[in-house]
């Protein structure tokens, strides 16, 4: 079978920045290849059109394209144009798009279209309490109905997109994977008293709560001290850097023990993972993120947000802790437990991974996608 990726983003030195959702179809893609299957990205809105073949995988970064004027639909038909063209030389069976902004309204694909739910514009607005634009929600809308079969990351992300855009399709729930083999312990040291977050430094993921939160940890553990990995992004609502907006919100004594260090290339943030204390990931709006589950590969206990999509992932007690990250006195106290009492968290981590590699690992959901597609190819 050919199956072919068309996404905006993919972890690769010659594309820009990418984030969860690439890292998702990056696992997946590498892994459907070594079953012998052949598999094509289309990696969109690109600084230039290149074509390359790399570990198996074929290649297609498509430029962006700008226009005078209705460029949302020029260029979506450009790349049905592009995508019919390679879909029928290459004899590809079936693509599969995310639900971001409906890139696939207005396109008839010469192929199966499949559309797994990494979490739309609409969805994370609702999330979010947030207004949106009603173009991209007529774009999702219009793209979920015209794709021929649905999956999501998660079953609460499943059932809130359902509810959005009142859908009636089926939805099947195959979630995000991990590398176990990447993603696991080391020997690093773990320095004591180390409290690590890693991702977007933006509103949405519960950052500007971690700013309090780490306020009363500092008061309680002078010793505490807090990284930050991850890109600043600008936030929506003050249009200012959400890292300044945490900032403001610290003491001036918790600045003392605070480190920026920006992105980080993957080596380096396993490494940060592996010598951390305890991993705080509070975040308000998923669909089955990434950072979760690479840190609890790495045997590590977290404490993470409480909402939706949490209760699929973690284990509260058990793999860590899940908190409403508005809580602040509670999430304080649950972080300060685990940095407490170290037999207590490497319990916690080593449930997590055991978690992890038997419902989340490459292993075993790359079977469930082949056994999706097997379906879907017969139909």
């Amino acid at each position: 079978m050919h199956l072919a990726f068309l996404t905006p983003e993919y972890p690769h030195p010659h594309s820009s920045p990418s984030g969860g959702l690439g890292t998702s179809i990056k696992n997946l893609a590498e892994q459907l290849i070594k079953k012998e299957l052949s598999i094509t990205v289309f990696v969109y809105g690109q600084e230039k059109d290149e074509v390359f073949e790399e570990e198996g995988i074929q290649f297609h970064f498509i430029k962006q394209l700008n226009y005078d004027f209705f460029g949302w639909y020029r260029y979506r038909k450009y790349l049905e144009f592009y995508l019919n063209k390679v879909i029928l030389e290459e004899q590809i069976d079936a693509l599969e798009a995310p639900d971001w902004t409906g890139i696939t309204a207005f396109m008839k694909l010469k192929c199966l279209l499949v559309i797994r739910m990494h979490g739309s514009d609409s969805y994370f607005c609702r999330l979010e309490g947030r207004p949106q634009k009603k173009k991209n929600f007529w774009f999702e809308k219009l793209a979920l109905k015209n794709a021929d079969h649905l999956l999501s990351v998660s079953k609460f992300t499943a059932d809130k997109t359902r509810e959005i855009f009142g859908l009636k399709k089926e939805i099947r729930v195959i979630p995000n994977s991990v590398d176990v083999e990447v993603f696991k312990p080391t020997q690093e040291a773990l320095i004591p008293d180390t409290i690590l977050y890693f991702g977007s430094i933006i509103r949405k993921k519960g950052v500007l709560e971690l700013a309090h939160i780490f306020n009363l940890i500092h008061k309680q553990n002078p010793n505490a001290r807090l990284i930050m990995v991850g890109r600043d992004i600008k936030d929506i609502q003050t249009e200012q850097s959400t890292r300044s907006l945490f900032e403001e919100i610290l003491t001036e004594e918790a600045k003392e023990n605070l480190l920026w260090t920006g992105s980080l290339p993957y080596e380096e943030v396993r490494s940060r993972i592996s010598r951390a204390a305890v991993i705080v990931l509070p975040s308000f709006a998923e669909a089955l993120p990434m950072t979760w589950l690479e840190a609890m590969a790495m045997e590590k206990a977290l404490v993470t947000s409480d909402i939706g999509w949490a209760k699929e992932v973690m284990r509260d007690g058990e793999t860590g802790y899940t908190v409403n990250p508005e809580d602040h006195k509670i999430y304080a106290e649950k972080v300060l437990t685990l940095l407490k009492d170290r037999e207590l968290a490497e319990k916690m981590g080593k449930a997590a991974r055991k978690r992890l590699i038997a419902e989340f690992s490459t292993e075993v959901v790359v079977e469930e996608n082949i056994r999706f597609y097997g379906l879907v190819g017969r139909r």
